[in-house]
C-alpha cells in the first residue's frame, strides 16, 4: 500500500507524518532537520512512498533539492494555501501541521509552488544584497543629513560621490559635530563601497549571460533589473503565456466575486517585492528618461493621460514584464514597433 507524508521543518527538529491511501495513520514522529536523518526516517517508516510534502520557508530550497537527490519524491507547497487549512486546528502543534499537511498530499488539495536553481538563488541574494545595502546607506545619509540641519549646517543634492566633501566641509570648524557624524560618515563610505562591488558583480554577471543582454534591449532595463528577472523567472517554458508571468509577480488586479458583488482592488503584491519595485521604476524610466519613440512608450502615454502617473508606472510595469518574457521566449532583441520591418 501507498504511503504519502509531510514534514514540518523548523531550525532544529522536523515533524513528520505519513500516512497510507487511505488516510490512517502509518507513523508520527521527530528528526533532525538534516536532509539524510530525514531521508532515512522516510525509506524505514513508508518504503512505498508516493509522495512527500513540504512548505515553502527559508530551510526548503536547500531541503527540497537535497530530498530530491536522495531520490525522496518531494513536493513543495504554497504556504499561503496550505496555511487556510492549517488555520482550521483548535490547537496548533507541529505534529498537527504535519498531519494537516499529509492530508493536504494525499487528496491532491494543494498548490505546488516551483522551488529554482542554485544559481538563480544565488543571483537573487546578491541582488538583495545590494538592495538592502543601498538601503542602510539612505538612512545613513538621512541620519547624517539630519545632525546638521540641528546645528544650521546643511548639505544639498544627492548622496553622491561629493557628499562625503560636502559634510566635511560643513563640519571642518565644528569639533562637536564631527565627533558625532564621522562614526556615520565611516559607515557610509564603507556601505556605499560594498554597494559599488556588489553592483560590479551584477555588472559582470549581465555581461557574461546573453539572456540578460537580451532582457537589457528593453528601454528601462538596466543589468539589476534583468538579472532579477531573469533569476526569478527562471526559464521561460515555466510559463505557457508572458501574461501569467504579470499575475507571478503580483502585478494584477486582486479579484473578490461572491452573488450579486463583483469588484475588482489593487494589484495582489504576491511573488517577488523587490522585483516588482524594479519594474515599477523601469516604467517610471520609461517616460521621464527614455527619449526613444516605441509602440510602449505611447501605450503608456497614453495611459498616463487616462490614469494617472502612479496607477499608469503599474500597468507598464506588468506589460514590462510581459514584454521581457516574450523577448526570452522568443529569443529575440526588443522591437520598438512590433509588426512593421526592421531598418537596414
Amino acid at each position: 500500500m501507498v504511503q504519502y507524508a509531510a514534514l514540518d521543518v523548523s531550525d532544529k527538529d522536523t515533524a513528520i507524518h505519513v500516512l497510507d491511501e487511505d488516510g490512517r495513520l502509518v507513523w508520527k514522529g521527530k528528526r533532525a532537520s538534516e536532509p539524510e536523518v530525514l531521508a532515512t526516517a522516510l525509506r524505514r517508516h513508508a518504503p512505498e512512498l508516493r509522495r512527500v510534502g513540504l512548505e515553502t520557508g527559508q530551510l526548503t530550497p536547500w531541503l527540497y533539492h537535497s530530498l530530491k537527490a536522495l531520490g525522496i519524491p518531494v513536493v513543495c507547497l504554497d504556504a499561503r494555501h496550505a496555511r487556510a487549512a492549517t488555520a482550521l486546528q483548535r490547537n496548533k502543534t507541529d505534529a498537527r501541521d504535519a498531519e494537516t499537511l499529509a492530508q493536504l498530499v494525499r487528496t491532491g488539495w494543494y498548490r505546488e509552488a516551483r522551488v529554482k536553481g542554485w544559481a538563480a538563488h544565488a543571483v537573487r541574494h546578491l541582488v538583495n544584497a545590494r538592495s538592502q545595502l543601498v538601503g542602510i546607506s539612505t538612512d545613513l545619509s538621512n541620519q547624517i543629513r539630519s545632525v546638521l540641519k540641528t546645528f544650521g549646517l546643511r548639505v544639498r543634492g544627492r548622496a553622491g560621490g561629493v557628499f562625503e566633501a560636502k559634510v566635511r566641509g560643513a563640519m571642518a570648524e565644528r569639533p562637536e559635530v564631527a565627533a558625532v557624524v564621522e562614526p556615520l560618515l565611516t559607515v557610509w563610505r564603507t556601505v556605499r563601497d560594498g554597494i559599488a562591488g556588489l553592483d560590479r558583480r551584477i555588472m559582470a554577471a549581465a555581461k557574461d549571460d546573453p539572456t540578460c543582454r537580451l532582457l537589457m534591449t528593453c528601454p528601462g532595463v538596466g543589468a539589476v533589473i534583468a538579472t532579477s528577472f531573469s533569476a526569478a523567472v527562471e526559464a521561460p517554458e515555466h510559463f505557457r503565456r508572458s501574461r501569467s508571468v504579470g499575475a507571478y509577480l503580483g502585478l494584477t488586479p486582486r479579484r473578490h466575486q461572491s452573488g450579486e458583488m463583483d469588484r475588482s482592488a489593487g494589484v495582489s503584491k504576491r511573488g517577488n517585492r523587490l522585483l516588482r519595485s524594479y519594474l515599477f521604476e523601469a516604467a517610471a524610466c520609461l517616460l521621464v528618461r527614455v527619449q526613444r519613440a516605441s509602440a510602449l512608450k505611447a501605450w503608456r502615454l497614453a495611459l498616463v493621460q487616462r490614469l494617472g502617473f502612479k496607477r499608469a508606472a503599474v500597468a507598464v510595469a506588468r506589460k514590462i514584464s510581459v514584454v521581457l518574457h516574450a523577448m526570452w521566449r522568443a529569443n529575440a532583441p526588443f522591437q520598438a514597433w512590433p509588426g512593421l520591418p526592421a531598418a537596414t
